[in-house]
C-alpha cells in the first residue's frame, strides 16, 4: 500500500454551500463531533439512538446523513483524523542535536496521543471487521514508523543493518498508540509522569 505524506486521504476543497447545504453540513458534523466525544468517554461503539440523544437530533435525522453504524464511525474517525493532521508532522524533522530531537519527538506523540488517542482506541476495535478502516491504521502506523527512522536517522543509520532495525523497531513500539495508551489509561499516569519516563528510554536506545 502506497503511504502518504500524512496518513489521511487528500480531499479537493468543495464550493460554498448555500444555506441549506450549510445546516446540512453544520448538522452532520455536530453528529460527528457527537460521536467523537462519545469515543472520549470510552464508549467506542457508539449506536446512533445514543449519537442522536446526545446532538439533539432524531435517529431517523442521523441516518438522513449517514447510511449506516459504520459509514457513520468511518466518517467520524475521518473528521478527527483529517482535523488533527498537522499533529502528525514534526516541524523541522531530522534537525538539531540528540537531545533537542529526542524532546520534540517526545512531546509530539504525546501531543498527538492526547488529541487523538480515543479514536484510534476506536478504529482499532473497529479495524478488525472493516478493511477500509484497517487499511487506515495501518497506514498510520507505517507512517509513524517511517517517521522515527527519519527523525532519528543519524543513530539509527550507523551501518550495523541488525542493530539498526532492532533499534527502530524498539522505538517504534515505545510510541505505538497502545504503548502509550498503557501508560496513560491503564496504569493512570499523567502527562507530566510518563514525559520523563519516555525522555530516559528513548535516549537510551538512541545511545551508540
Amino acid at each position: 500500500m502506497a503511504v502518504h505524506p500524512v496518513p489521511v486521504p487528500v480531499r479537493t476543497a468543495t464550493p460554498v454551500p448555500d444555506g441549506r447545504s450549510a445546516i446540512r453540513d453544520r448538522n452532520r458534523n455536530a453528529v460527528l463531533d457527537a460521536v467523537l466525544d462519545l469515543f472520549s468517554e470510552d464508549n467506542l461503539s457508539p449506536g446512533p439512538e445514543e449519537v442522536a440523544l446526545r446532538v439533539g437530533l432524531s435517529v431517523r435525522s442521523v441516518y438522513r446523513y449517514f447510511d449506516d453504524h459504520d459509514s457513520l464511525t468511518r466518517a467520524a474517525i475521518a473528521r478527527n483524523i483529517e482535523r488533527v493532521t498537522p499533529l502528525f508532522l514534526i516541524p523541522g524533522i531530522g534537525e538539531g542535536d540528540r537531545e533537542d530531537r529526542v524532546a520534540r519527538f517526545v512531546a509530539a506523540r504525546l501531543r498527538l496521543q492526547a488529541e487523538v488517542g480515543s479514536t484510534v482506541r476506536a478504529a482499532r476495535i473497529r479495524a478488525t471487521f472493516d478493511p477500509l478502516v484497517a487499511e487506515d491504521v495501518d497506514g498510520a502506523r507505517v507512517f509513524l514508523r517511517e517517521q522515527v527512522g527519519r527523525h532519528f536517522a543519524p543513530e539509527l543509520s550507523t551501518g550495523d543493518a541488525v542493530r539498526d532495525r532492532a533499534r527502530l523497531a524498539a522505538v517504534d513500539a515505545l510510541f505505538t498508540f497502545e504503548s502509550l495508551d498503557h501508560y496513560l489509561v491503564h496504569r493512570r499516569l499523567s502527562t507530566g509522569e510518563v514525559r520523563p519516563l519516555l525522555t530516559d528510554a528513548l535516549d537510551t536506545l538512541l545511545r551508540p
